[in-house]
């Protein structure tokens, strides 16, 4: 994607007027793109997060700054907010990005019986409708997508190509999904019986609550009964996998190829990064935050921060990591001392027999 452009320049102003804070320059500065730090742009605006941004903006040209802090030493104009990526990003939504306009229903969807869509649809060719779906206003629905029979998409909500809400499902409104991801496929459930693995049926479904992102390729399998639930505002990153019957809180945060396994629940404002793995049937209260490649296989606590495999306090988890890269070292330490305590042993048996020796003398 090409640097984003505007036909007609903003003033400061009028960014002003969306993010607040105090403003340092010339009011009618005009910007017509947007920017990192790192690329050089005489018409676009850029934000500073930190310090160390902000010196390496003074060799930076850009039209102006979103700053933390007022740096009198540049002479960019600059709007001073207490969360300059934030602030970006409302500038970005409001101005940057344009909504395409509705596109209606294309005449090659596939429509079951009593299929039900709102105002103002973008229905691309090649979508499938069950039977029994509800659309809601105002949503886009790509090539390739396939809602099942039973469905509803609420409001306002993105499903990308090829993706797959499988039947008896329910989105919220504004949730955005992106392609290859499948909502509701079967649970991992069967029972072992003489050596085979016999299907449990999966007859629940999923429930994805308002303003939840789905990335890429994300699966999110049906319960087996009752819902596996995605609670709202949380945002999952591509190749997740959640299993059937789990719960994840508001606002949570889950990192690309993180696995939850079928019926644990996850709390409010929790950050899993990536590749991590939680065991099934665990609960993982609030406001915890677990590290990259953690293998979680207890339930923890909320307001906690934990890391490793197993998972375990993080303080912990870094001292037993900072061992391990030291294992070399120790191990040859503990060899020379292993040598050490051979040699004392040696003169403490030489001793003895010579003391041994001198009394059998005097004896004699």
């Amino acid at each position: 994607m090409s640097t984003p452009q505007l036909p007609t320049p903003l003033t400061l102003a009028q960014i002003h007027e969306v993010v607040g804070g105090t403003v340092h320059g010339d009011l009618q500065t005009q910007v017509s793109a947007l920017t990192s730090l790192g690329q050089s742009n005489s018409c676009a605006l850029s934000f500073v997060t930190n310090e160390k941004m902000a010196k390496a903006a003074a060799h930076v040209q850009v039209a102006a700054l979103l700053i933390h802090r007022h740096q009198p030493d540049l002479a960019i104009p600059q709007i001073v907010v207490d969360n300059p990526m934030l602030a970006f990003a409302r500038v970005a939504q409001k101005f940057f990005v344009q909504a395409p306009p509705p596109r209606g229903i294309s005449e090659q969807v596939i429509q079951g019986a009593d299929v039900r869509i709102g105002s103002d649809p973008s229905i691309w060719p090649f979508v499938t409708l069950g039977d029994r779906v509800t659309i809601g206003n105002r949503v886009t629905l790509y090539p390739g997508v396939f809602i099942g029979s039973g469905s509803t998409i609420g409001d306002d909500c993105v499903l990308y190509p090829n993706v797959v809400v499988r039947e008896g499902c329910s989105l919220g409104a504004r949730v955005i999904v992106h392609s290859g991801t499948v909502i509701g496929a079967d649970g991992f459930g069967y029972v072992q019986h003489q050596g085979r693995h016999h299907k449990i049926p999966q007859l629940g479904g999923v429930v994805i609550e308002n303003d939840v992102e789905l990335g890429a390729n994300v699966t999110i399998d049906r319960a087996t009964f009752g819902q596996t639930l995605v609670k709202q505002g949380t945002k999952v990153d591509n190749l997740v996998q959640i299993a059937h019957n789990v719960t994840v809180g508001e606002h949570c945060i889950v990192v690309a190829q993180v696995g939850i396994a079928g019926s644990t629940t996850i709390g409010r404002h929790v950050m899993i990064g990536g590749q991590a793995g939680l065991a099934d049937h665990l609960t993982i209260g609030d406001q915890v935050m677990i590290a990259a490649k953690s293998g979680v296989n207890r339930s923890i606590e909320s307001n906690q921060i934990v890391g490793g495999i197993p998972a375990m306090p993080r303080d912990k988890a870094l001292r037993i990591q900072g061992g391990i890269f030291q294992l070399p070292e120790t191990r040859e330490t503990v060899r020379n001392l292993e040598q050490r305590v051979a040699a004392l042993e040696r003169g403490a048996q030489t001793s003895s027999r010579r003391s041994s020796g001198s009394k059998k003398r005097r004896a004699s």
